[in-house]
Order: structure tokens, then sequence, then C-alpha cells
């Protein structure tokens, strides 16, 4: 079934109103595909995956780029797609709104916009700066139609600033804002998670779980997350069965690495019906 993009953005809008969902993050068509076959309700793109993808590191994409891969992601799946969008590709508010006029373009149903600099001497814009940029971003969609979802990310735990109590004024002020989500990356602690939680409440909030963490699923929705990403954790996974294949035969002359390989016949199976 070939769902319009309203459809999907309403579908979007209503699972973050009660509950808690995962949000996976596929890198390319292919993933994108299987974690649709795999049963979850909504994807978001990554940054780092995508950029690792095209042999550049995170953040060393163009804004080009990033629009192409949008539409490719959202051309792949019928499930509401959110855009990593970055810190918007642009130096200041206006273009960060044109950056956004742009990516609802591509159809996706929501996207985020950070406030890091990119620069690592001083990697945070100011807040008022990143509230002003966040606004734009806020005008954009409303002239649009209003009904892509607007994520407002603190990066403090990201940009080597893990202060808790900056991380949660500006979520708050992108709150205020006019952000519908709130996301603070990098934060891992009962007590950080549940801190954030309660100063956006009642906006949900997006957690980040890149790697192995001691936190269920279950534990997650009780301390009253909404929706669970994974940045470029399952890119990552993949790199790490590649490289380590790649290194024992490179280094070894050993095909051990293909032990866990996914079995040619199942992958068939599984994409040939999107070629009929």
């Amino acid at each position: 079934m070939t769902r319009t993009v309203a459809q999907k953005r309403a579908d979007f809008r209503a699972l973050h109103e009660q509950g808690c969902f995962v949000i996976p993050n596929p890198w390319d068509t292919g993933s994108a595909r299987y974690l649709q076959g795999l049963g979850f309700k909504a994807l978001a793109t990554t940054s780092s995956g995508h950029a690792w993808s095209q042999g550049l590191a995170d953040g060393a994409q163009s804004r080009d780029t990033v629009l192409a891969h949008l539409r490719d992601i959202v051309a792949a799946t019928d499930l509401p797609v959110n855009a990593d969008f970055e810190n918007g590709f642009a130096a200041d508010a206006q273009g960060v709104a044109h950056s956004v006029r742009l990516a609802i373009e591509t159809g996706v149903a929501g996207l985020s916009i950070e406030d890091s600099t990119g620069d690592a001497a001083d990697p945070l814009f100011p807040i008022d700066v990143a509230v002003e940029r966040l606004s734009a971003a806020r005008k954009a969609i409303d002239a649009a139609g209003g009904d892509t979802l607007l994520v407002g990310r603190a990066e403090n735990f990201f940009a080597g600033r893990p202060d808790l109590d900056d991380t949660i004024a500006r979520l708050k002020a992108y709150a205020a804002a006019g952000a519908d989500c709130l996301y603070a990356p990098g934060i891992k602690t009962r007590e950080q998670i549940a801190a954030v939680v309660a100063a956006v409440a009642p906006k949900p909030v997006n957690l980040l779980v890149g790697g192995v963490s001691e936190l269920t699923m279950k534990d997650i929705t009780d301390l009253g997350v909404r929706r669970v990403s994974v940045g470029g954790g399952l890119a990552r996974a993949a790199w790490g069965g590649f490289i380590h294949a790649a290194r024992t035969l490179a280094e070894q002359g050993r095909f051990d690495g293909f032990a866990n390989a996914a079995a040619g016949s199942e992958l068939n199976a599984f994409f040939r019906p999107f070629a009929e």
C-alpha cells in the first residue's frame, strides 16, 4: 500500500501521543526496506551512517547530497521518515528556513535541527541564536502546512559540553520556540533521562541508544520517553562485521569473517518483491 505524504505525517504525529516506539536509522534503500519488513512503524535517517556509506566523515556532506538521500529514503518506504537534518545547513536563521523548506519538499514526516556549530573550539550556538534558528524552522514548517514534525536537539553531551542544566535550559527554550519533540543525544543515566522528560513535559522526548545499554525498552518507557532512535548504531554494527571480515582476509588470509554473513538466498527472497 502506498501512503500519501499527508497520511505518513499524520501517522507519525500519532505515534508521539502515547506509549514509546523505536525509530531505527537506515542508511540506504536496502536497510530502509529491511527495517520496514521487520514491522517498525517509522524510520529516521542517520547523517553518520549515510556519510560513511559515501566514504565521508559525519558532517561532511553537502545539503544537496542530504536532500537527495532524504528523497531516496522516503521513496523506499511507506513508513514515516524523520530527517537527521544536522544544523540546517545554514549560517543564519534565514538560511535555516530555506533549508527546511527544501527538506519538507522531500516528503519527510519530521526533521531535527541541532544547535551545534561544527566548530570544535566553539561547538554550540548561543542559546538565543539557537532559538532564533529553531523558530525560523518552525515558521517554515507552518508556512508549508504545519504537519511536518519539528525536533529540537541540544547537542551538549555530543559536543563536549555535558552540562545537564544547560541542556535542559536549551530544550525548554526549543519547546517554547515550537519544537514538537525534544532530543538530547548523549544522555544515558536514568536520572538524566528522567530530568529531561520532566523538564519538557508534556512534549515527547527522543532518546538515543546507539550502543549496548543496561536499559530495556520497558525501562525507557517507564521513564516517560516516547521514542528511541539508534543513530549510527545499526550502520556501525554493519561496518563492524565488514571490517572484521575484511581484516581477517587481508591480515590472515582466512575467511572466518564470513561465518555470520547473511545468506544470499535470504536477502534475494526478501528484496525480490520490490522489483515486481
